[in-house]
């Protein structure tokens, strides 16, 4: 009887799903350690077997073509995925020679037909063209502003699918903010609503949409895997900036080990690239392992940014602030002066010798200790309680000479008023006489608790991660007469909540590094929705020889970058602000470089 012979090789993936497992025959020790070394350098695991990082792997993939004996065995799910990422990239090829024919065929006008009698939602023009664009992918990436209807969007793109039979179910992968939506959008889209749930302890495995958040994504990761694996399935990651570290990062290791088990991946997000080159880089890798990271990659590496907007136009879809009509506004830089106190503990903070360690969490301590002391060095001084707020004395105290830079630190809110605080103050206060509402940012919770007993004449609603009832302040803000002022820090409120039918003006007390969440929390005020008419007014507080400065050119290089790819010039706007007169977090290496080098500079002139 003929006795069938052992495939040559297999390919298939390892338990995580982010590496590639070779496994030769007997005989062909030799040809598999020639095509692994050829792949990616050091992979060998054994004499017949070798492990490979799923982008080197789909890299050099071509090198398989070398491999000459017969009977080569593919995992379902590792051909899929490379099926998956070669055509897509193939459609990507075709997009750029012919940017006027419709990508595969596929028009805004055809978006009714594929959808099919279950869809019910209104879809405006700009909609139906991210759909169609990202339907003429197997996989695909919604860049779009906040208020362009991401999430229906995604949900048409879902039906669509579904209505081919190419998927069942849906596995949404969100920050907790976005659950109302998803579920609003799979009740309202739909004439007979899905069957929408969000995870509590194990998948439901009736569930047509299951959302959770990427907090508990790590510990979940081999229950979800098996809910996929039981239906064909599409993933999508909405504000999918938050695995922007990728392998590295626990969010990120846990969304390119369940990646590979899905029909069909979509990323939303606003801000795919807050820190550069990088972050975009891990966002594609989801989306397409393998060429997501090396078109970028060579996209970008020339330096040429037009260039690479280019390559990458036909792998994303963005609907931009301009083509919503929404009213432009340009944010304003308001300088101010250290008082000769404020200034002397600062530069003393200057040097301390923290700043020459290697040890980037020291670095970020750093960091954030100069961002203080920028505001007010007093709020380095311990509390009571970490949300004591500083008490100033009115009028001020004269410094005795023979106080000590330390006594200084904790006693400068009796000797001098904050300019920054002062500055904050005088805008609420001007427009509150106007009857505009403020809401006023600022990054650390101490100095939240300050504002908000300076600006107690105002009545403000104070939001930040300690705040119990933060529904009742929202809702305080947007409906009583009498509360002017909403304070928070973007951390909080950067995401998932809309304040523009209420409020106009935004006040930033500080700002760190992180590009996302500063366009992020912009956007809570400037979003679809806004009459013509409307005047949004931003004002940037940034302290004269200090940090703050760092920062600004810093985030002013890095929305640069992200508007020029994005091609979106009010993304660069956003980054060059304009100066008016006076009336840690997410550092990367160009960062910690310009820390350094704030820290060593020579001490300003008070």
């Amino acid at each position: 009887m003929y006795e069938q012979q052992e495939p040559s090789l297999r390919i298939g993936f390892d338990a995580t799903r982010t590496r590639v497992v070779l496994r030769a025959r007997s005989g062909l020790e030799s040809e598999l350690s020639q095509l692994a070394a050829r792949i990616a350098a050091g992979g060998q695991r054994g004499p017949l077997t070798a492990e490979i990082d799923l982008d080197d792997f789909l890299a050099g993939i071509s090198e398989l073509g070398g491999w000459t004996d017969a009977g080569v065995e593919w995992e379902n799910a590792v051909a899929n995925l490379v099926n998956g990422v070669l055509d897509d990239a193939a459609t990507a090829e075709r997009n750029l020679r012919d940017e006027a024919a419709p990508p595969s065929g596929i028009s805004p006008d055809d978006i009714d037909s594929l959808l099919g009698p279950v869809w019910s939602g209104n879809l405006t023009d700009f909609q139906r063209r991210d759909i169609a664009r990202l339907l003429s992918l197997r996989h695909g990436a919604n860049f779009s502003v906040p208020g362009a209807g991401k999430t229906r969007v995604a949900l048409a793109v879902f039906a669509a699918m579904k209505e081919q039979g190419h998927v069942q179910r849906l596995l949404v992968v969100g920050p907790k903010s976005a659950y109302e939506a998803w579920e609003f959008e799979a009740f309202a889209c739909f004439k007979e609503p899905l069957r929408t749930v969000v995870m509590a302890g194990a998948p439901d495995p009736g569930a047509e949409v299951l959302i959770m958040n990427y907090e508990r994504l790590g510990r979940s990761v081999v229950a979800l895997a098996a809910w996929l694996r039981a239906a064909p399935a599409m993933i999508i990651l909405d504000e999918a900036h938050r695995m922007k570290l990728g392998a590295s990062g626990t969010y990120g290791a846990a969304c390119l080990a369940l990646g590979p088990l899905a029909e069909r991946r979509l990323i939303l997000t606003g801000t795919p690239a807050p820190n550069g080159a990088r972050d975009l880089e891990n966002l594609l890798s989801f989306v397409w392992p393998g060429h997501g990271k090396s078109v970028v990659s060579n996209a970008v590496g020339g330096g040429d940014l037009a260039y690479a907007s280019t390559v990458l136009r036909p792998l994303f879809t963005r609907t931009t602030k301009r083509e919503l009509g929404l009213p432009p506004f340009e944010p304003k830089v308001r300088y101010v002066d250290l008082p000769r106190l404020h200034r002397e503990v600062y530069d003393a903070l200057k040097g301390n010798p923290s700043r020459r360690s290697g040890d980037l969490e020291s670095l970020g301590k750093a960091m954030l200790r100069m961002l203080m002391a920028a505001t007010s060095p007093a709020l380095l001084a311990a509390g009571t309680t970490p949300y004591e707020p500083l008490s100033y004395q009115v009028p001020p105290l004269e410094a005795s000479p023979d106080d000590s830079l330390h006594a200084l630190m904790q006693n400068l809110p009796q000797h001098e008023l904050s300019p920054k605080y002062e500055e904050a103050v005088r805008i609420v206060a001007g427009n509150a006489a106007a009857g505009r509402k403020t809401i006023v940012w600022s990054t650390f919770v101490r100095s939240i608790a300050t504002l908000q007993q300076l600006l107690a004449p105002h009545d403000p609603a104070v939001v930040h991660g300690g705040t119990q009832d933060r529904e009742e302040e929202i809702r305080r803000f947007r409906e009583d007469p009498d509360c002017m002022v909403l304070i928070s820090n973007p951390a909080t409120l950067g995401e998932g909540i809309s304040l523009h039918q209420d409020c106009h003006d935004a006040v930033y007390v500080d700002r760190d590094f992180m590009a996302g969440r500063y366009l992020q929390s912009l956007d809570r005020i400037h979003r679809l929705g806004l009459p013509p008419d409307t005047e949004t007014r931003v004002t940037v507080l940034v302290a004269r020889g200090t940090l703050d400065e760092v920062v600004e050119l810093r985030l002013k290089e890095k929305l640069e970058f992200m508007g020029s790819i994005l091609d979106d010039p009010s993304v660069r706007q956003l980054g060059d602000l304009q100066e008016e007169g006076p009336a840690v977090a997410g550092m990367d290496a160009a960062d910690i470089r310009a820390l350094l080098s704030h820290l060593d500079s020579p001490p300003s002139n008070p």
